[in-house]
């Protein structure tokens, strides 16, 4: 089943709107505001209108009954050009991570005219068989399970698994800032009126008419991806770009799955880059 009902899709953008587009589009259960408005302002000091928004169930979007998503990955990518039309905006550089850089990868097949350019981050190829890559660690997978038993109606259960979460897919190569990351999903989960709604993220489907498509992304694409990933290994950001004509990499050298801040200047370059080639 799908929704025929458009969704109230929340949107916040940064930057001069005569400079060419950027939109971001996050991951599972994530609000924009895992796209810092510090990590946006850059990304429009160096001459880009950056949108970011809430997806569905996130943030202050619509949200629907916990279990039961009227809706597709398919309609999420909608929802991302939807957002471009409330902002008066023909054709952007797209820009996903996670899951969002799943969507990002639809947006790119399903509305390739809107698309100038695509950067996909810490995610992996869609409609694709990525059996063979190695998984997601068992340290993960483990940490993951304890999701089960948390009580997510629960506001001190949920910010705690949060931040555990956050802990086991950070870079190596960098200090956690336990302290920030708590006040930071506390800050979202107020702001989002809790996390239930977005649980419904992990019982997507879609996407099934694009499987072996990749070839038919005709945006260019960068894919950057931390080599120690814990969900997706930095092979499905590496099989994504041979899967993509032209497609450029850029390895964050000991970078889990998340915007690391002292990442950021690597990573903000390269998607500045990319966009301006566009």
């Amino acid at each position: 089943m799908t929704t025929t009902e458009r969704p109230e899709i929340i949107s916040e953008a940064f930057g001069d709107p005569a400079n060419p587009p950027l939109l971001l589009i996050m991951g599972a259960m994530a609000s924009m505001l895992w796209w810092p408005a510090a990590f946006c302002l850059k990304l429009a000091d160096a001459g880009l209108f950056v949108i970011r928004y809430d997806n569905r169930d996130t943030g202050r979007s619509t949200k629907y009954k916990p279990g039961e998503p009227p809706y597709t990955f398919d309609n999420m990518a909608d929802d991302a050009m939807h957002v471009l039309d409330d902002h008066g905006i023909g054709k952007a550089n797209v820009v996903g991570m996670s899951m969002g850089g799943m969507i990002a990868q639809l947006v790119a097949l399903k509305h390739p005219s809107r698309v100038t350019s695509l950067t996909v981050i810490s995610s992996s190829p869609v409609g694709t068989d990525t059996s063979h890559l190695p998984q997601t660690s068992d340290a993960y997978i483990e940490h993951s399970a304890e999701g089960a038993k948390v009580d997510w109606s629960d506001r001190g259960q949920v910010i705690d698994f949060i931040v555990r979460d956050a802990r086991a897919i950070a870079s190596i190569a960098h200090p956690f800032d336990e302290a920030r990351m708590r006040a930071f999903v506390e800050q979202d989960y107020d702001r989002s009126g809790g996390f239930l709604s977005a649980t419904n993220h992990f019982m997507l489907r879609g996407g099934d008419a694009w499987k072996g498509r990749l070839h038919e992304i005709t945006a260019p694409l960068l894919v950057i991806h931390g080599t120690a990933d814990p969900i997706f290994p930095v092979e499905h950001g590496e099989a994504l770009a041979d899967a993509v004509a032209d497609a450029k990499i850029i390895r964050i050298e000991g970078g889990g799955h998340e915007l690391h801040p002292d990442d950021w200047d690597v990573i903000v370059a390269g998607i500045v880059a990319h966009a301006h080639a566009g």
